[in-house]
């Protein structure tokens, strides 16, 4: 992983004082190249990084006055980046996603992100957003330097060859591949994995997921678990691991371990 830094030591203005420096996260060489010509050609000085170790070295080697981060960067999980960053510092991370989902959205702002933009975007917009954000975080205590530092690894839950661990909201199927899950479908294997061999009701799986402004005759436990048996279930129109139990709800049948 190579990490380039050859953005302009140059003020918005063109004034020789340090420019403002950008850590853009991505796994697309396409999206970095944009958002750096983008947020060179307005004065800032941009490094970008494609993965974990890449953030890890340029955060390790520099102060930076914001961060873009994607969400999905091949094995690593942008979820759990960003709380590593948020654990050291409080420097603004804007979010840049193809997710969509709702949930996605929230956990990413509860986690501490400033801002989240969501794939494709127009430039200007972005540009506008760095600066929005920069502006708020002006008022707060300069972020001390950055240092992400390995992340707690939370419970572990193995099922079927599958492991799961909590905290990092991270899936791995039995070749030890990254499951790409939304953090609604995270949420409903939680609710499964922590009850094993349960029949739960739909409305009991709604209490568990802390869902509101629902009614027990709408679809939305149904789209869930149906999205979630396309991601985990070999053959998911004949499901083994989550099973409908008529007339009730579903239950998660196979064996479930701490890893």
């Amino acid at each position: 992983m190579s990490i380039s830094d050859h953005g302009p030591n140059w003020g918005h203005q063109g004034k020789n004082v340090a420019a403002t420096r950008v850590l853009v996260v991505d796994d697309d060489v396409k999206v970095r190249r944009l958002l750096r010509q983008a947020l060179e050609s307005e004065g800032f000085a941009v490094v970008e990084a494609a993965d974990a170790d890449g953030v890890a070295a340029a955060l390790d080697a520099r102060e930076f006055d914001l961060v873009t981060l994607d969400l999905t960067l091949g094995n690593d999980n942008g979820f759990e980046i960003a709380r590593a960053i948020r654990r050291k510092s409080a420097v603004p991370i804007i979010i840049v996603s193809a997710k969509t989902d709702l949930i996605d959205k929230v956990v990413g702002l509860e986690i501490g992100a400033d801002d989240f933009i969501t794939k494709p975007f127009h430039m200007r917009e972005v540009v506008a957003r760095v600066r929005a954000v920069l502006r708020r975080s002006q008022t707060a205590p300069s972020p001390p330097p950055l240092r992400l530092v390995p992340a707690q690894a939370g419970p572990c839950y193995a099922f079927s060859g599958f492991k799961a661990w909590i905290d990092r909201f991270e899936l791995r199927d039995q070749q030890g591949r990254v499951v790409d899950l939304t953090s609604g479908d995270f949420r409903l294997l939680r609710v499964f994995l922590e009850h094993p061999g349960r029949i739960l009701s739909r409305e009991r799986i709604m209490d568990l997921l802390n869902g509101t402004g629902w009614s027990p005759l709408d679809r939305t436990v149904d789209n869930q678990v149906a999205r979630l048996r396309k991601k985990i279930e070999e053959d998911p129109s004949n499901p083994r691991l989550i099973k409908t139990v008529r007339g009730i709800g579903y239950t998660f049948s196979a064996p479930v371990d701490l890893c």
